[in-house]
């Protein structure tokens, strides 16, 4: 089966795929008709013959949330986000050549190519809604191929972080041109891999996103019929390559699995010490990563949040291995804890005000990166990639540190208050922190707060902004981000669910 926007594509001259706009241009527009709150939000989904998957359950979604909130501006808010990966990024589905297997290509919005992330992250914004179902036009199908998909692309390439269409969609390959002046180890081709930088986080997302289908589907079966199996092995090993040190005990300095160099004027853009990184060091436990989830370099490797993600989700993946291979489900499970302990030795700061909190980023020496970046993983993140608790007693410190002006990308202003990046600098706030922190918390306050900064900072255009200008809300930068969307939607099923009583309130001061 193919995606209905491959099939339009394919249809091409005809007067209805003439009709469907570039949803990079739509979607910084205002469309009726708008919803009827003081903030006038447009109406941001695309027209239906031009929707790239359509699913009902989604549909009744969307109608029972209508019925749960009682301000026109949140629910027009879910209307328009909840459905947008589904709307506008399924960009093709079909099945690999000469097999049944199952592939779904899903770009990020305004960057035509997959990241193992953000596509991990936007499917699990319909986790709720997902059940067993063999057939191809099916929920349980979208995951199915992108488990599949990127099962291909981490065998093929596994430091690499995005990637191009599969050659079955006859989906042209897009130049990267930010990636022209790349020197990576090991070497790629940019007709399957549009950029690589090598993150944990990446590899973590296919564990993520293969757990969160076993979850709700039970299907065991599945992940014994394609690549699944040797895809984990293969994450296995390049892990078990990335918890050496710089330097050998003899004190030569060890030959990484892993360099990056850029020709760039952005110091985030690439790595220093000819593409290793800073020095870090051996024996903690912990797996080095490379980049960021923002794609940005870390400066201490022994990134804590990804570090969470890969222990969290490896174990959880070790059940479904145990049907494959016991002997790698042990793997799994023990690196698992081993890389827990790690966190738990080496994450673990005493900050004078905070008490005990996490650090974000260690290297083994006793430095450490005190912060937090909006982008998931992060310290904030961590109940939500099921590492631990909200109510942590660590956790909790590191919370009320991340949410204060002592983590150096929290943002405050007079339009909202969230923490940011060093992805679109100091002075804007990412939409997507707020709606973690709604997401961790249980405080009706700080809930009913958020709310109010989400649906009145969207200059009106009523989809989930990349950041925003804390001091000015049409200032912002990428208004088609598509997991950024689903994850607003996620959260207001969540409360849903938690407190139904804080959608039947309005939200318009």
């Amino acid at each position: 089966m193919v995606s209905k926007l491959l099939l339009g594509l394919l249809a091409g001259l005809g007067a209805a795929v003439a009709q469907c706009p570039d949803y990079v241009t739509h979607s910084t527009q205002i469309h009726e008709p708008l919803s009827q709150g003081k903030y006038q939000l447009s109406y941001q989904r695309p027209d239906p013959a031009c929707r790239t998957f359509t699913l009902a359950e989604v549909k009744e979604a969307i109608l029972d949330m209508e019925h749960a909130v009682k301000d026109p501006d949140l629910a027009r808010l879910f209307e328009n986000t909840y459905p947008n990966t589904l709307d506008t990024t399924v960009s093709w589905k079909g099945v690999a050549s000469g097999s049944d297997e199952e592939l779904t290509f899903i770009t990020t919005g305004d960057i035509v190519a997959m990241w193992l992330r953000d596509s991990a992250n936007q499917m699990r914004s319909y986790k709720t809604l997902l059940k067993a179902n063999s057939s191809t036009d099916s929920l349980a199908s979208l995951f199915r191929g992108a488990i599949n998909l990127q099962s291909r692309y981490i065998f093929a390439s596994p430091f690499c972080n995005a990637f191009q269409a599969p050659a079955e969609s006859g989906l042209p390959p897009e130049h990267n041109n930010a990636a022209d002046t790349d020197e990576v180890t090991p070497d790629y081709d940019p007709s399957f891999v549009f950029e690589c930088k090598y993150e944990l986080d990446s590899l973590s997302a296919f564990l993520q996103l293969s757990y969160d289908y076993y979850d709700k589907t039970g299907d065991s079966n599945f992940f014994g019929k394609y690549n699944w199996v040797n895809t984990v092995e293969t994450i296995l090993n390049v892990t078990k390559t990335l918890l050496i040190g710089t330097y050998a005990d003899d004190g030569h300095v060890n030959e990484l699995s892993y360099t990056f160099q850029r020709t760039t004027n952005s110091a985030s853009e690439t790595l220093l010490n000819v593409g290793a990184g800073s020095p870090i060091k051996g024996g903690t436990g912990l797996v080095r990563s490379a980049f960021r989830p923002s794609d940005d370099s870390t400066i201490y490797q022994l990134f804590i949040p990804a570090n969470m993600m890969f222990s969290s989700y490896l174990g959880r993946c070790a059940e479904i291995m145990e049907n494959q291979n016991s002997g790698l489900a042990k793997q799994m499970s023990d690196f698992s804890t081993s890389v827990r302990n790690g966190i738990e030795q080496q994450g673990k700061v005493r900050h004078e005000a905070f008490g005990e909190i996490y650090a974000y980023e260690v290297d083994g020496y006793g430095s450490r990166n005190m912060m937090d970046d909006a982008n998931v993983p992060s310290l904030l993140s961590a109940p939500i990639l099921d590492y631990l608790d909200a109510n942590d007693t660590t956790y909790q410190n590191t919370r009320k540190f991340v949410l204060s002006a002592e983590n150096p990308y929290y943002m405050r202003g007079t339009v909202i208050n969230g923490v940011g990046s060093p992805h679109t600098h100091p002075g804007k706030a990412w939409p997507m922190s707020i709606i973690v922190a709604l997401l961790s918390s249980d405080d009706d306050d700080e809930i009913m707060k958020g709310l109010r900064m989400l649906v009145s900072s969207t200059a009106q255009l009523g989809l989930i902004h990349e950041s925003i200008d804390t001091f000015n809300a049409s200032n912002w930068s990428r208004q088609w981000f598509s997991w950024a969307n689903g994850l607003f939607g996620e959260m207001l099923l969540d409360l849903k669910d938690r407190k139904p009583y804080l959608l039947e309130l309005s939200y318009q001061d």
